[in-house]
């Protein structure tokens, strides 16, 4: 239930993204963020704001632990939209998360994977991927390097 005590506190992120979705394409851009973790529910959650300066906007995230079913579901949300997107479910097993979901890309179904691995008392990583093929293959498109301040 405690599986992201880690994230309390401030980062700063170094964030890499995909500028082109499933078009085969290696053009990523770079930008920075801040984040801000608060825990709640004892651990058995945590929301999460994001702060990308260069970009002019943020994110937010939720994080609830299902206590019947020993499983997180991660819940996002931009700025830019407003809206709270699909959650992602999953489990941490050995230092690693996965959390799949069902989402859409312009108006596509697509299937999402987060992954949160390399994680130390001061770093950690999160990645992206997105699959349009129902979970065959799987299209990096995100990873965010988080540092404590």
């Amino acid at each position: 239930m405690n599986d992201f005590d880690f994230f309390t506190g401030s980062w700063t992120v170094a964030n890499r993204r995909l500028k082109t979705l499933f078009e085969d394409s290696d053009d990523w851009y770079e930008f920075p963020g801040t984040s801000t973790c608060q825990p709640i529910f004892g651990g058995g959650g945590n929301t999460e704001e994001i702060v990308f300066p260069t970009l002019g906007s943020s994110g937010f995230t939720l994080r609830l632990f299902d206590v019947a079913r020993k499983e997180w579901s991660i819940y996002w949300a931009s700025s830019r939209t407003g809206l709270l997107c699909p959650p992602v479910v999953g489990t941490f097993d050995g230092g690693r998360g996965d959390f799949y979901g069902d989402d859409s890309h312009e108006g596509r179904p697509i299937k999402a994977h987060f992954l949160w691995s390399e994680i130390t008392a001061t770093s950690a990583r999160w990645e992206q991927e997105f699959s349009v093929d129902g979970g065959e293959t799987w299209e990096s498109n995100w990873v965010m390097e988080f540092s404590r301040v």
